[in-house]
Parts: structure tokens; C-alpha cells; sequence
């Protein structure tokens, strides 16, 4: 999966560090593909009964089958769906940012964009949500939920146009602001997000197939949450843009003010809330979560295993600013080498999880293409350490870059006093804090041939990091 294996392994890896990190980082990606997992958890019997996740429904109980959608890896889930089921789809639709995926027939797949919403995803989002509105009783909906969802469906609310939220999601995404907190904003906005389509699909039979990019899989968050009750307010969305000092345009502030107003009882029935728990939107909806960090976390550990390693992983919940978790993996690397804690080498130790960026520059890069060139620049090693890392966001594009993310060793960054410049495919201490200052880690590090390259992988489930750590100092 990885197009550039040859090119980042090199011809310097005699200890097979680099190319066994990216042994795991494939197994971890192709554990995540939507068609596989589909097939792992959804089943057609002969007697027509379809389960998902052990969930069973008798087909022969519903007069039609909708699917419908979007995200990163909905065409993926959606062919696979129809491979299983066949002529049984009525009809469908699913918005993606990759119209280049399986071919589907009953399926329509309509492109938005990711991770600033467009027109054409407005228009997805506007089919979607017709084919919600005409679902009845005996429908049942497949409704395909994966990373990605909240840009791709916009559904701006009435008063918000397009612009207005293209605005806000801008400055949110570059505010630092974690998932949670962008996706109480995003669900005011929206006539679809915070359990807004179990809303318009009621009271059709509704079954969710989620693949999460969310830490922890809170089922709100994911996409934000359109089969899920919101916990969230327009008063916290209200906090939300406050707290990050964000300069929202007029209707966006306009429309949270109002609804916060309501919610106090000041503008009764002006403008409502999103569905909560218990309302009755949710009485005929199951949500079954089909592959998440864990499942990449797994696979990468599982081929870990076959190479011969005890695998730790140490944590699938990083989160915070991309810069500032790569010290700790970079301190963790170090204590192993140094005294054998926590594990002790030769090791591989895995995390995953969603880091952010606060974006001050104006360069290229991504979470994990700054954790990389982060972990690079302050690992304290010898340049020839057999030390190494990937670094990779699920989806293959890293902060909306064409590359997934990037591998890095003990040798990517030149450490020594009289290195002003980079060279030799190396890149100075100077250079990556240049970068790093300027949010731009893609350069440096796709000039000295550290970039990873997949292309789009058809799934989203967060970020994959693989350390690959040698011996003790002084031990093979």
C-alpha cells in the first residue's frame, strides 16, 4: 500500500528498522479497509435475514432498503453493501471526496470536498437527506457514517449559507481546537449533524455502519453524530468560539445567540435544539461501529508478533498538539534504549489516537508529518541509533497533503553544532524548527525522501504511529 516503500527503506537499513515500521504501518491500513471489515461483520443468510455485528433483521419485515451517507470511506462501505445484497437496494446515495473508489448501481455517489465544505457537498447532503425524508415504517435505512462525514454533508441550517460555514470551519481547524469542541460548533449549523438525520429518517427502521476516527468512539462525535443524540448546546457552541477567540461571521453568531436564547426560554419555538437522549427519533435506531483505531492498532501489532516482537501498545487515545506528543514518544524511545523501560529492546511500540495542529504559518504539513519531523528533531541519539518512526494518518492524506505521513529515524535530522544546512537527503536542527514554525513539515521532510506515500486508502480511522527501538545503548 505504501507506493514509496523502496525509496524510504533505502539501502541503510541493515537492521530491517524502517522496513519492519512499515510492515506494521501496512498491516495496520489494510486492516482498516472498509470492504474487508464489512465482510468481517455484515452477513446475508440464506434465509434472508441480514446481521450487522451480531444485530439481525428478517429483510422480508421492510418493502425497501435505503443506503445512504458519506465520509472519507463511504464508497468503500457502500460497494461492499451492494456486493452482499445486490438488486435488494432500492436506491442510495453516499457523499465522499474520492468519487474514484468501487463502482456501485443502485448506490449514487455524489463528491464533496474535505476538510472545507463545498457546493457539491451541499448538494450531496441535500440528496441524502431527501432520501431521509422519504423513508417510511417499513424502510430500512443503511445509514454509512465514517471519518470525514462533517465536512462532506454540510446541510447548512436555515441562516447559514455555505460561506458562512466554510468561514467558521477555517478558522476552527486552525485554532487548535480538538473534534469535540469543532463538532458542537458544526452541529448548530447543520440541518443534518447532532442526530439531525435519525431526525428526518423517522420513523424508518435506521441501522448505523461506522467506521471511527474518533478517540474513544463516542458515536456524537463521529462525523458529528447524525444518528446520535447531542449533548452539546447552541450555548456551547457559543463557548466553544469564545474560548478560541474565533471571528465567526455575523449569521453563524447570530444563529447560536438565537438558539441559546431559546434554550433559556427567551425565543420559545423560534429555533430548536438537537434531538437529545430519549427523544423519540432514536427509538428504531442501532449503531454498530465496524473498524476504529484499535482495528489498525491491532493488525500492526499482529504482524509485529509475526516478525518475532513483543509488541506494547501505549496508548490508541494521543491526543493533544502533534508537536508536543512526539517528545514523549521521543523520551520513550530514549528510556528504552537507555534502561529497558518500559520495554525492552529490540521493541516495537504502537499508539494511535488524533493529535491537532495549531496553524501560526503558512506552510504545508499535517499532525503527523509535525509529529514526525517533532520526534525527529528532538530524539536525543547517535545519528546511526537504530531508532526509527512512521507516522501516518489512516485516510493516506496527512492535513489534506498528498502524502499519509512520514518515517524518520535517528539520522533524519542532523543534530551537530556546524550543521546550518541540510544535506545529503538529512535535514538540519535548523531547517526542521524553521518548519515547524511555519506549520510547513511537508517540505523538508519530502526532500530528504521521508514522506510516506499511499494515495487515498478508502478508510479513516485516526493515526497510526509504529516506533521501531534496537537494543540497550551498548547491546545489539
Amino acid at each position: 500500500m505504501i507506493r514509496n516503500r523502496d525509496e524510504l527503506v533505502g539501502s541503510g537499513d541493515e537492521e530491517g528498522i524502517r522496513g519492519l515500521a512499515l510492515d506494521c504501518v501496512e498491516a495496520g491500513l489494510a486492516a482498516a479497509r472498509p470492504d474487508r471489515v464489512v465482510r468481517e461483520e455484515v452477513e446475508l443468510g440464506d434465509d434472508g435475514h441480514f446481521s450487522v455485528a451480531g444485530e439481525s433483521f428478517d429483510l422480508d419485515d421492510y418493502a425497501e432498503i435505503l443506503v445512504l451517507g458519506g465520509g472519507k470511506a463511504a464508497v468503500p462501505v457502500a460497494s461492499a453493501l451492494e456486493s452482499l445484497l445486490g438488486e435488494r437496494i432500492d436506491r442510495g446515495a453516499v457523499v465522499t471526496d474520492d468519487g474514484a473508489g468501487p463502482d456501485t448501481l443502485e448506490i449514487a455517489v455524489r463528491e464533496g470536498d474535505h476538510p472545507i465544505p463545498s457546493e457539491r457537498g451541499v448538494e450531496g447532503a441535500r440528496e441524502v437527506l431527501e432520501l431521509a425524508d422519504s423513508a417510511g415504517e417499513d424502510t430500512l435505512v443503511l445509514a454509512v457514517v465514517t471519518g470525514g462525514g462533517s465536512a462532506l454533508l454540510p446541510a447548512p441550517a436555515e441562516g447559514v449559507s455555505l460561506a458562512d460555514l466554510r468561514g467558521v470551519t477555517d478558522e476552527l481547524l486552525a485554532s487548535g481546537a480538538d473534534i469535540g469542541e469543532i463538532n458542537a460548533v458544526r452541529k448548530h449549523l447543520s440541518a443534518l449533524k447532532g442526530g439531525r438525520l435519525a431526525e428526518r429518517a423517522a420513523p424508518a427502521r435506521v441501522v448505523g455502519l461506522v467506521l471511527s476516527d474518533v478517540v474513544g468512539n463516542d458515536l456524537g462525535t463521529i462525523a458529528s453524530g447524525p444518528l446520535s443524540p447531542d449533548e452539546t448546546t447552541f450555548g456551547d457552541a457559543l463557548d466553544v468560539l469564545d474560548r478560541y477567540g474565533i471571528d465567526a461571521p455575523a449569521a453563524v453568531r447570530q444563529r447560536l445567540e438565537r438558539g441559546a436564547r431559546a434554550g433559556e426560554g427567551g425565543e420559545r419555538g423560534e429555533i430548536g435544539e438537537t434531538p437529545k437522549s430519549g427523544h423519540p427519533a432514536f427509538e428504531r435506531v442501532s449503531i454498530h461501529v465496524l473498524a476504529d483505531g484499535l482495528t489498525a492498532l491491532d493488525a500492526a501489532a499482529e504482524r509485529a508478533r509475526d516478525r518475532g516482537f513483543d509488541p506494547l501498545v501505549l496508548s490508541s487515545r494521543v491526543r493533544g498538539e502533534a508537536r508536543e506528543a512526539a517528545k514523549t514518544h521521543a523520551a520513550v524511545a530514549e528510556e528504552s534504549r537507555a534502561s529497558g523501560n518500559p520495554v525492552e529492546g529490540p521493541a516495537v511500540l504502537l499508539s494511535g489516537g488524533e493529535t491537532t495542529v495549531t496553524v501560526r504559518g503558512e506552510g504545508v504539513g499535517g499532525p503527523n508529518l509535525e509529529f514526525a519531523l517533532s520526534w525527529a528533531l528532538d530524539l536525543d541519539a547517535e545519528e546511526d541509533a537504530p531508532v526509527a518512526l512512521a507516522a501516518v494518518d489512516t485516510d493516506g492524506r496527512d492535513g489534506g497533503t498528498d502524502a499519509a505521513g512520514a518515517l524518520v529515524d535517528a539520522g533524519t535530522v542532523i543534530k551537530s553544532a556546524d550543521a546550518a544546512a541540510s544535506a545529503d537527503g538529512r535535514i538540519s536542527a535548523e531547517a526542521a524548527r524553521e518548519a515547524l514554525a511555519d506549520n510547513d513539515a511537508l517540505a523538508p521532510l519530502a526532500d530528504a525522501g521521508c514522506a510516506i506515500r499511499t494515495g487515498s486508502t478508502g478508510t479513516n480511522v485516526n493515526d497510526l504511529r509504529v516506533l521501531v527501538v534496537g537494543g540497550r545503548n551498548g547491546k545489539s
